[in-house]
């Protein structure tokens, strides 16, 4: 993308000059630590910006993608040629009323979660290791340990594409198995309700610690990564196919089958998206190859590989 003087002229009257960043690294940006350059990177300050952004983009063509912490994505070596859009810390407000929780999707999740637990409010306790920020997990109806956000969600505050507010009931967000209906329409999640259960908080932390005990027994979280590669097959594990196929250990280059966890691909120094692709599609080829199933990939890519 050349440097686009109305655009730039445009977020410098929504978004402070710091937050626009150009030709950013998005290796600093994603899990994975890989990444070549976005040709704008902006952290968006408030709703009102991000409504002004997105009709202006959607009224003159420009390409955008929106961010969270970047847990679940992998960018090409080659970069991304559009804008970023990353929801900021200044969109991440967290309020509790009763039984209810209301969170801007900037949000940590974990964080999400443990503001719950303060408020001896239940239902969370499966979100509180997962990485990433709120919206991110709402796109990808997040979950683990039997508990997904499905589970908890009421509404949904979304923008569309010509910045328009919208609120979508837990039906209208068509969730399934990591997906939504947010993740093949031009919708922006920006806040969330979360209707919870009251419960002690000594069993609400006690459950958050058990459950991320576990996670840190079986999953590489010392490597960089982006968490599972793969989505459970129907009747199957993801990582146990790939173990029972041999895989354990596979390398290209710097991205490797982890040992520990054979369902997540590590970078275990510096690998690029061209590594972690070369071994993915050898992931596929095997299994299908093998065992006969087809593994579907959950990491999101983006970019030019």
């Amino acid at each position: 993308m050349r440097e686009n003087h109305a655009l730039l002229e445009f977020l410098e009257e929504r978004v402070e000059t710091e937050d626009i960043l150009k030709h950013e690294p998005m290796s600093k940006h994603t899990s994975f630590r890989i990444g070549g350059e976005a040709d704008l990177f902006v952290r968006v300050p408030s709703q009102k910006a991000l409504s002004e952004i997105l009709k202006y983009c959607n009224q003159v063509g420009q390409e955008y993608f929106i961010l969270g912490k970047g847990t679940n994505l992998l960018v090409g070596d080659k970069g991304y040629r559009g804008m970023i859009l990353q929801l900021s810390q200044q969109m991440a407000d967290i309020r509790v009323e009763g039984n209810t929780l209301f969170a801007q999707t900037g949000a940590p999740l974990p964080l999400v979660a443990k503001v719950a637990a303060e408020n001896g409010l239940s239902g969370l306790e499966f979100a509180s290791g997962i990485p990433g920020s709120l919206g991110g997990a709402i796109v990808m109806n997040a979950g683990a340990y039997d508990g997904e956000m499905k589970q908890v969600i009421r509404y949904v505050k979304v923008l569309d594409q010509m910045g328009e507010e919208m609120n979508l009931d837990n039906d209208t967000m068509e969730f399934g198995y990591r997906t939504s209906i947010i993740k093949d329409r031009p919708f922006v999640a920006v806040e969330a309700e979360m209707r919870l259960t009251p419960a002690p908080k000594d069993e609400i932390f006690a459950k958050m610690e058990e459950l991320n005990q576990r996670r840190r027994d079986k999953q590489p979280l010392e490597y960089p990564s982006a968490g599972s590669t793969f989505k459970r097959p129907e009747g199957h594990f993801a990582g146990k196919l790939i173990m029972d196929a041999g895989l354990r250990g596979l390398r290209v280059g710097d991205a490797q089958v982890s040992e520990k966890h054979c369902g997540f691909i590590i970078n275990i120094g510096n690998a690029t998206a061209e590594d972690v692709t070369e071994l993915m599609e050898e992931i596929q080829s095997r299994v299908k190859k093998q065992l006969g199933v087809r593994l579907e990939p959950e990491v999101i890519r983006i970019g030019e590989f």
